[in-house]
Formats: C-alpha cells, sequence, structure tokens
C-alpha cells in the first residue's frame, strides 16, 4: 500500500459514518448520500483501490508490513512523489495521487484512530532515489514523530537478521468493528484484498514470525533517528 491510495477522515467534530452505513442513512432521511456527506465521494484514490481504503477507514486495528517501503499513511508528500518516479504519469497525475495518499492520514489524527502497527524492513531507511537526501532525512524524522503517537508502533527488521518471512512480500491485516479480519496483499501487478478466515489466518501467523525478528519498540525508534542523521 505504499504506493496508493487516498480517503477521508473526521470533518471538524462531525464523523462521517461507515461507508456501508451512508446509503441507509440517506434511504432513512429520504436524501441523497451526495447531498449529505459530499465531501466523502470526492475521491482522489485509484479506483481500484477504494475497496480497501474504505476498509482502512472502518479498521480498529492496522498491522502492516512493508519489505521496500514506508507504510502510505506514514509518508511524508516528498517521499510519496519519489516512489511514482518513473510510473507512466504526468506530474499532475503523480501530485494527486500523492495527495491522495497524504489525505489517508488523516485517520491517525481523528477522535476514534485506529491503532496502527508498522513493522518495515531496514533497507526502507538506506533507500533513497537519486540520492535526495533530504527527503529520506525528511521522512526518517517523520517517522520517529509518528512513532511517538499513542496509537502507532513501528518496528524494524534489522539488516543481520538474513533471510525471513518478510522477504515473500508486503501486506497488511484490518481488524474490524464487527470482528472480522481482512488482508492486502500488494504485487507488481495488482493489489488484492483476502477476506477468507483461513488465508488472512495464514498472513496473521507471518505476521507473527516477522514481528518476532523485528527489533523492540525503543530498538526500532534508535535505528530510525540514526539512519535519519546518516541522511544529513
Amino acid at each position: 500500500m505504499g504506493r496508493a491510495g487516498a480517503g477521508r477522515g473526521s470533518h471538524g467534530s462531525r464523523e462521517i459514518p461507515q461507508t456501508r452505513h451512508r446509503a441507509r442513512v440517506a434511504q432513512l432521511l429520504g436524501r441523497n448520500v451526495e447531498e449529505l456527506w459530499p465531501d466523502a465521494l470526492k475521491r482522489r484514490e485509484p479506483a481500484w483501490f477504494r475497496p480497501w481504503a474504505d476498509i482502512e477507514r472502518e479498521a480498529l486495528s492496522l498491522r502492516s508490513f512493508q519489505l521496500a517501503w514506508v507504510p502510505g499513511l506514514l509518508q511524508t508528500k516528498a517521499y510519496a512523489l519519489a516512489t511514482l518516479a518513473g510510473e507512466a504519469l504526468t506530474p499532475a497525475e503523480a501530485g494527486n495521487l500523492a495527495e491522495a495518499r497524504l489525505s489517508r492520514q488523516s485517520i491517525l489524527r481523528r477522535e476514534r484512530a485506529p491503532l496502527l502497527v508498522a513493522v518495515i524492513d531496514e533497507g526502507v531507511l538506506r533507500r533513497t532515489l537519486d540520492e535526495d537526501r533530504p527527503m529520506m532525512r525528511e521522512q526518517c524524522d517523520r517517522l520517529a514523530e509518528q512513532a511517538a503517537l499513542p496509537n502507532v508502533s513501528i518496528f524494524v527488521v534489522p539488516a543481520d537478521v538474513g533471510m525471513y518471512p518478510g522477504l515473500g512480500g508486503p501486506f497488511t491485516i484490518a481488524d474490524m468493528p464487527e470482528g472480522a479480519r481482512v488482508g492486502h496483499v500488494d504485487s507488481q501487478a495488482q493489489a488484492q484484498i483476502i477476506d477468507r478466515a483461513a488465508d488472512v489466518a495464514t498472513l496473521d501467523r507471518r505476521w507473527e514470525r516477522i514481528r518476532g525478528v523485528a527489533l523492540s519498540r525503543a530498538q526500532s525508534l534508535e535505528l530510525i533517528r540514526e539512519a535519519a542523521a546518516s541522511w544529513t
């Protein structure tokens, strides 16, 4: 999910109902969804990503493993743009995608924010685009800042771990209000939502193994700060 997405959070003190409830509320009131919640329908993320963006906004907790990128919910704008470099996009299209991704981050600051537990490979902290050191310094500093939020935990798998289950690729597991768990898996060609219980359980077991080889929260924060200093 590092390379896609957008969304909405709360607007002022008035929260937008969850996606699946909006049509029902509009029906009961005899109004149009577009009339009641116009901002919720001004969507900038790609259409293929919207089902996951809806899940992400409604989740109680998100567990994300990223092998190559900083999770989209924790990216700076410059970093988001860098991840889109080389794609067949105009500057305007890349800018819209980056802004859409940043708008998703509002869920971490709302009143009932989800718990985000992110595990990243150390290589994420060491990889840049065209030696853009200021961009990486800013991004590492942002990770350190986000790690201080009460609902955000960031862990790093150090480079000396060697082979581990995370090398199979990135994924996210969302815990939903009704008790269900839903997974999201990225590939080079497409992203896929995983909702079959057995498949989500496989991701859950893989998550536990990856988390087991990561540094502690304090050690991870120390490594993130060291990486930030290295990009000065």
